[in-house]
């Protein structure tokens, strides 16, 4: 057989759709990155409509090449997050602005085979639009973020995205040390705000895009 991996991981990831689906949440597959660009930008964008947008940190995004491609579209008005040419305090708000796009795009931390987004920010936009706010999110996510159940999830997230994500973020924070979650009293500390999406309300507003690529950490 070619692509054993790939294979794996069709029939895998046709099962957490279908948990997904369960759970009011609308799902697409996609093989690889070009395939969920693909997806986002003309099938989505085009049936959604959106006259705003914003996104939410995600490293998916921004590999996937998704963040560049939108950045370009002169029909659709940008609330950048991502904007480094701005100062902190215009960031803030720009991120309070997030909240009322028609449009909210970002990743997960973990989804259980259960059909469970899991989450852990350290400001929060991230997860307050994922909870309300934008009229739509579409949440890109790689085969990798997928995990047994919640406690599977939380274990990713603690002891391997955390760690990972303060690293990453040069955080003063012990896990960028040690490798390893220290609940730490450090004002860097990422890890605040935990949020279990259970099911999607309403039904269908958030989409979720399942590739067949490890992608985000």
């Amino acid at each position: 057989m070619d692509k054993p991996i790939d294979k794996f991981w069709q029939i895998r990831l046709a099962e957490v759709k279908a948990a997904l689906e369960a759970n009011n949440f609308e799902v697409f597959l996609a093989a690889d990155a070009a395939d969920a660009n693909k997806i986002v930008l003309e099938d989505l964008i085009p049936q959604l409509k959106p006259l705003t947008v914003s996104w939410g940190g995600s490293m998916t995004v921004t590999g996937t090449g998704l963040y560049k491609k939108l950045k370009g579209r002169a029909d659709l008005e940008i609330w950048d997050t991502f904007d480094n040419k701005i100062s902190d305090d215009e960031k803030k708000q720009c991120r309070r602005q997030a909240l009322h796009a028609d449009l909210f795009i970002t990743g997960t931390n973990a989804v259980t085979e259960t059909g469970q987004l899991v989450n852990l920010d350290m400001i929060g936009n991230r997860i307050a639009a994922l909870t309300f706010g934008p009229r739509w999110v579409i949440i890109m996510v790689g085969r990798n973020k997928i995990v047994p159940d919640l406690e599977e999830a939380m274990l990713r997230v603690k002891h391997y995205v955390a760690p990972t994500n303060s690293m990453r973020l040069d955080k003063k924070t012990p896990c960028v040390k040690t490798s390893y979650c220290e609940e730490c009293k450090s004002p860097d500390r990422i890890c605040n705000t935990w949020t279990i999406t259970e099911k999607a309300f309403p039904k269908g507003r958030v989409k979720i895009v399942l590739i067949n690529q490890d992608w985000g950490l």
